[in-house]
């Protein structure tokens, strides 16, 4: 492990908005679960997760456009995470934390209807058959969603494999899921606005080497 992952680590460790809890089998509830409005954020503003947040930008940008909500991005690599929280100690930012735990452990984390929204931003698209139970839009992640959703809770999805947006758009048509909002070409359609306009930084390499960026919004 490099000299700068176990400085990040480090700091991880001192973060107020960064949360790491153990790797315990069979997994257990958090503390946290059912409990971030009243614990941490300590208000009662809707709260929206970044799933496979990476560096969090997507989360640390929705942050600062739209202070009356509470963000929290997940992710299980920490010095990824570290980017985020950084740059929200350094903007002040106390609408925002950070959680890192595997995302298939989600349901251990936050109570039924504990959450308002979902963003997936250019989750891994796993284009092997052999890993489709791995994709972030695969049944047994959407029954995980919907759990910790509140009714009518909002699925965003960006992504730039044209192939991980045409298996999501049929889980959804063959599970009965309502779709809101769907292109498979962002910037050039009328969906284009401030917040899908936000582009990470893989976001912006994809678009520089051509890449059309797909993006639905779903619901149950």
């Amino acid at each position: 492990m490099t000299k700068r992952k176990l400085q990040r680590f480090a700091e991880n460790e001192k973060f107020p908005t960064m949360f790491q809890p153990e790797l315990i089998y069979p997994p257990v509830d958090h503390e946290m679960k059912g409990e971030w409005n009243k614990k941490f954020f300590k208000n009662n503003h809707p709260v929206i997760l970044e799933l496979g947040c990476g560096r969090a930008e997507y989360t640390v940008a929705l942050a600062t456009l739209f202070p009356q909500n509470n963000y929290i991005g997940i992710d299980f690599k920490g010095a990824r995470l570290w980017k985020g929280a950084k740059t929200a100690q350094e903007n002040n930012l106390s609408n925002v934390a950070f959680l890192r735990i595997q995302i298939q452990r989600i349901e251990n984390y936050f109570a039924p209807g504990e959450v308002n929204e979902i963003w997936l931003t250019f989750p891994d698209p796993q284009p092997q058959k052999s890993r489709e139970r791995k994709r972030l839009t695969a049944m047994r992640f959407l029954s995980m969603y919907k759990n910790i959703l509140k009714k009518n809770g909002i699925i965003h999805l960006k992504t730039d494999d044209d192939g991980f947006y045409e298996y999501t758009l049929s889980v959804l048509k063959e599970n009965k899921l309502s779709v809101l909002e769907s292109t498979g070409d962002l910037y050039r359609s009328a969906l284009h606005d401030e917040v899908l306009g936000i582009k990470t930084t893989y976001e912006k390499i994809f678009i520089a080497q051509g890449a059309r960026i797909n993006y639905l919004k779903f619901r149950w």
